[in-house]
């Protein structure tokens, strides 16, 4: 075996052959367990969200696995309409060509080609991160079957009613010209202002001021609202006002809409621009002016306006309401700007003919499946939020004015008749159409969510009754997160009882968002992304720092980013990984919506596989053989106490595993392995491997380790198979992978005595001897006599059973209880839950040189104790800390106080020194 543990050599040849041998495959069995991968962006690369996911799936995927199951796990990527036509454009638009230029046909075959070239890049990546996904299964949304499954929905929605055309607001992208999901929209805050404008009450010299953060789109006004309940405009409620430069009157309504502390308490109503508007505008039957084109630039305005752009149509009104004197007031204001996410434009919500999904009869199944518990959320309190979105569900905008996605499969004839088939020639079979009647297909594609709803099922093979159909389906668990439970949980839901009237899966666990150290949302604007790759392979600072400006557009942004970058990795990002990386993951897993990851994190749980490569090393070197199995007379108390732990470890863990605590369930391994195998096994293991009972000793010591290998195999996949196949041909275990290794069963023999309670006293008393070696630098290969004083029917019992346990692993010369303390002797003193731990001092340590030390230890902590004492009577910063920061000051000022009273025994055992 390896004398160095070197992940990258191992995860570079398992990764490989796990592959070349077929061991993600599913095999036949009894049971089947299915995940479905959200499929990521074909134009994406791995972000820390990605391998946070992959790592808890795969984590379950392996699990049931080992436990027999057929198991498949389904790979697969998304189409990403916008994000890929975007790419590919620019990539043409470096060579001088625009898609128009080039044509639909053309333009499509281009990003066939780009992703035949690289736009395999995640799945490259998922390998590395040890993704046993089935390969040969993988699905793409455009691939034909998926494509089928897509235009075969459209059309059974349509013809049943569920989708329609009409004219509604969406939100609008004016510069990629689409229709685009409210998941593409981010709200970025920024410096404005509220303006107020006097709109003349017709036929007076009075007139409303009308507060708006949007004057340039008051040429689309319907209305002026107020709140019905305002006194200040009751007399003015049914009368109509002026609107500026348009030479046309409109209403002055009363709508509950209103908010009369916002501004002037009165607000226009622009029923085509805005979406609330809308609403209000439907409640009063308002009629729709729409002002701007798709670029937004000004439309159906007065002449001086026609043609501008919304910021120059701003300035310009603004400029002539001054000019007549119709701009009351200007007040700075901090504005919500929805922004969208690829383009980094405000979006214009835009009045436009699209193809909507009625939703509300398809929420209520949807619903129902969650409230009755077919499908339980985990943890259970994203319900509420799955409920609220169904509660208040608005039709579904499905299309997109892209050319890269699913065309629509609708046709026009010359008076916009909808006729909708998979084909124009199944369309005239269908309609009874002849050929002299002209048709022409929407130009439109669906929307990237409405193909990825299917994927549950149409990766399966639906419309078709496949056999994978009858296996898989409905998987056991989707994992995603909180961010898309509306997007795209409950349309898979909603989707899956219309098309197979059946659950898509049975849990749904919700996982949270990944942030920095410092608890930041991850941003490229804020320098503060990792890539997980770079967390398992390493990465230099000049490396790092070319990655995180890439693209960035804004000097002073690249100069933060370097700024941070050196700040938190001023020489890079070390290589840790795989097996590293997927333990710091599950550890993270909480039931919290926020997740922060600190690297140092990371480095723990890298030392971690490094403390089970050389306690396997050291197992290997001890045993030669593996001995037969010994009777269970012959095992020690420590061989009982390990098995015990062992399986209780097992117990802990498929509990964890069930409920998805995948915190819990790394916890639980690591202090197994770290603590009660490593230091405290292996070390009572270490004096019976000298005497006539070693073979007992070894045979546990390899059973331990093998079952504790397998146990760990789904977190970290790697490093515990080539461990495993350390330990094959001398256990002459069976099978060629530990991957299709049977998970550790439960052996219920193995608690037939309880080690617990004795092996808590052990592990006291031995700690306390070692504190008190460490604290006044005895070396530890110096035999010392320890006295015992407490309850004599724990102490005396287990003193005399395990005395030379203790003797062994704390180096003592002698162990003596008594009930009485040592009074007259000098000697250090540890106060634990059994009693008092003596260790007289004489010849032990130098009296002045101890004495010296001790007082200095005390001024140090003194010195802590009155300033955090001091803070603690400021009343100012007891009105302004947080209060867990208060709760942890005054816990660190009882822990000082505790140590500065052992530490004056202590001085006073040191003077009765001779």
């Amino acid at each position: 075996m390896e004398k160095t543990y070197d992940p990258h050599k191992i995860e570079a040849h398992w990764s490989k052959q796990w592959e070349i041998e077929g061991y993600n495959k599913p095999k036949p069995a009894d049971q089947a367990y299915c995940i479905m991968i959200p499929p990521p962006n074909v134009t994406g690369s791995l972000h820390m969200g990605h391998g946070f996911q992959v790592a808890l799936m795969d984590c379950l995927i392996r699990y049931h696995r080992m436990r027999g199951d057929q198991t498949l796990w389904q790979v697969g990527t998304d189409h990403a309409g916008i994000a890929t036509q975007m790419l590919v454009e620019r990539r043409l638009e470096q060579q001088g060509v625009s898609r128009h230029e080039l044509g639909r046909e053309d333009f499509l075959k281009a990003i066939w080609d780009w992703k035949k070239q690289s736009g395999g890049t995640i799945t490259k990546q998922l390998r590395h991160l040890g993704a046993s996904v089935d390969w040969d299964r993988e699905r793409f949304t455009m691939d034909e079957g998926l494509s089928d499954a897509v235009i075969t929905l459209f059309i059974q929605l349509y013809r049943d009613k569920r989708i329609y055309r009409g004219q509604k607001l969406v939100n609008w992208d004016p510069q990629l010209q689409t229709a685009i999901s409210d998941l593409e929209v981010i709200n970025v805050e920024k410096q404005g202002h509220i303006w107020h404008i006097r709109y003349p009450i017709t036929g007076s010299d009075a007139y409303l001021v009308v507060a708006t953060t949007r004057p340039e789109t008051l040429f689309g006004d319907s209305a002026c609202a107020v709140h019905p309940d305002d006194p200040r405009y009751q007399h003015l409620i049914g009368k109509t006002v002026d609107l500026p430069f348009c030479n046309r009157t409109i209403p002055i309504i009363a709508d509950t809409y209103v908010e009369m502390d916002f501004g002037s308490g009165c607000v226009k109503i622009t029923p085509a621009h805005d979406f609330n508007d809308h609403e209000v505008g439907k409640r009063h039957n308002l009629p729709l002016h729409n002002v701007m084109t798709k670029k937004a630039t000004m439309t159906n305005v007065p002449s001086a306006y026609e043609g501008l752009s919304r910021e120059q149509a701003r300035k310009k009104v603004i400029a002539e309401l001054q000019e007549k004197n119709l701009l009351e007031a200007t007040e700075p204001h901090t504005n919500t700007i929805p922004t969208g996410d690829r383009s980094g434009v405000a979006i214009e919500p835009y009045l436009t003919k699209q193809w909507f999904v009625a939703c509300e009869e398809l929420a209520k199944p949807a619903y129902d499946a969650v409230k009755n518990g077919d499908i339980t959320f985990y943890p259970k309190n994203y319900e509420n939020t799955y409920f609220r979105w169904l509660e208040n569900i608005q039709d579904w905008c499905i299309s997109r004015q892209l050319w890269w996605g699913h065309r629509i499969p609708a046709w026009y004839d010359e008076e916009d008749n909808i006729y909708v088939g998979k084909t124009e020639q199944d369309v005239r079979t269908y309609y009874g159409l002849d050929k002299s009647i002209f048709l022409k297909q929407d130009p439109d594609v669906l929307d990237t969510w409405f193909s990825s709803a299917l994927w549950p099922f149409a990766t399966l093979g639906w419309p078709e009754k496949t056999k994978d159909m009858q296996t898989y389906f409905p998987s056991q668990v989707l994992v995603t997160g909180h961010d898309i439970i509306f997007y795209w949980v409950a349309r898979m839901i909603m989707m899956s009882l219309y098309c197979c009237k059946e659950i898509p899966f049975k849990h749904i666990y919700i996982t949270g968002l990944i942030r920095d150290e410092h608890n930041h949302k991850m941003s490229k604007s804020k320098g503060n992304v990792i890539d997980p790759l770079d967390l398992v392979n390493g990465i230099d600072l000049e490396a790092l720092l070319e990655k995180r400006t890439q693209g960035l557009m804004q000097p002073d942004q690249a100069q933060k980013i370097v700024k941070n970058t050196k700040k938190s990795y001023p020489e890079g990002i070390r290589p840790y990984g795989t097996d590293a990386l997927r333990f710091t993951y599950c550890a993270l897993a909480s039931t919290g919506r926020d997740i922060r990851f600190d690297i140092q994190r990371l480095e723990g749980y890298r030392n971690f596989c490094n403390k089970l490569w050389n306690a396997t090393r050291y197992v290997l070197g001890q045993v030669q053989n593996f001995p037969p199995p010994p009777h269970t007379e012959e095992l020690s108390f420590s061989d009982h106490w390990i098995y015990q732990r062992l399986e209780t470890t097992k117990m802990q863990c498929e509990k964890h595993i069930t409920e998805y605590r995948f915190d819990l369930l790394a916890k639980t391994l690591y202090d197994f392995v770290w603590h009660d195998f490593c230091d405290w096994y292996i070390e009572l293991s270490k004096p019976r491997l000298k005497t006539n009972q070693a073979s007992v000793t070894e045979h546990t010591l390899l059973c331990v380790l093998e079952e504790t290998v397998r146990m760990l195999h789904p977190i970290i996949p790697f490093i515990t198979e080539a461990i495993w196949q350390e330990l094959k041909p001398v256990m002459k275990l069976q099978g060629a992978s530990i991957m299709i290794s049977r998970y550790p069963e439960i052996n219920h023999k193995r608690f037939q005595q309880n080690c617990d309670k004795p092996m808590q006293w052990l592990q006291t008393i031995v700690t306390s001897i070692r504190t008190m070696r460490a604290e006044m630098h005895i070396s530890p290969a110096k035999k010392v006599p320890i006295y015992l004083c407490g309850s004599a029917s724990v102490n005396a019992d287990y003193t005399q059973l395990y005395g030379d346990l203790i003797q062994d692993l704390a180096k003592t010369s002698s162990l003596q209880w008594q009930t009485a303390p040592l009074s007259n002797e000098a000697c250090a003193r540890h106060i634990t839950a059994y009693g008092t731990v003596f260790m007289p001092l004489k010849d032990l340590v130098d009296k002045e040189q101890e004495i010296a030390r001790v007082q200095k230890q005390m001024q140090k902590i003194q010195k802590q104790l009155d300033k955090a004492q001091a803070k603690l009577k400021n009343t100012h910063y007891l009105d302004n800390a947080p209060k867990d920061i208060i709760a942890k000051e005054l816990d660190q000022v009882n822990v000082w106080k505790d140590t500065l009273t052992n530490y004056e025994i202590h001085l006073q055992a040191l003077e009765r020194l001779s």
